[in-house]
């Protein structure tokens, strides 16, 4: 589907996103990683966003979305960071620093998709799983 409907307008807002553990750490393997994909979904569907396209990578996620022009991109970011970093905390709390319950770095990078096609960015973060799963395989 092209664009999607708000009760008085049409839009194809699509954004795609990138955020870091903190530090960078390369841990998300097995069923962490599994976990993260499934929390981000759950959250994502929360809010009535479609990830067109993810990859969760040992260091990084990517997230091709589509965000209503209703939300914020920050918010949504945000919301996805915050909630998610509280529920891994519940089901892995030895992974999270001290008695902060952070896990996600502070920062991330999101781009309009439009200077680029959506199937460049597609593309871009299927590479980036095929090269996630040979760096799992090596483990």
């Amino acid at each position: 589907m092209d664009s999607y409907s708000l009760s008085h307008s049409r839009y194809k807002c699509q954004y795609h996103v990138v955020f870091i553990p903190k530090y960078r750490k390369r841990i998300m393997y097995g069923k962490l990683k599994a976990d993260v994909r499934e929390i981000i979904k759950r959250l994502c569907d929360y809010r009535n966003i479609e990830i067109i396209e993810g990859a969760v990578c040992a260091d990084h996620v990517h997230l091709c979305l589509s965000i209503p022009p209703s939300e914020k991109v920050s918010d949504v970011i945000a919301y996805i960071k915050g909630k998610s970093a509280l529920m891994i905390h519940d089901k892995y709390p030895e992974m999270v620093n001290g008695w902060s319950k952070s896990f996600w770095a502070r920062g991330y990078y999101v781009a309009t998709v439009g200077n680029i096609t959506e199937e460049a960015v597609k593309e871009y973060i299927q590479h980036q799983k095929e090269e996630s799963k040979r760096e799992d395989t090596r483990r």
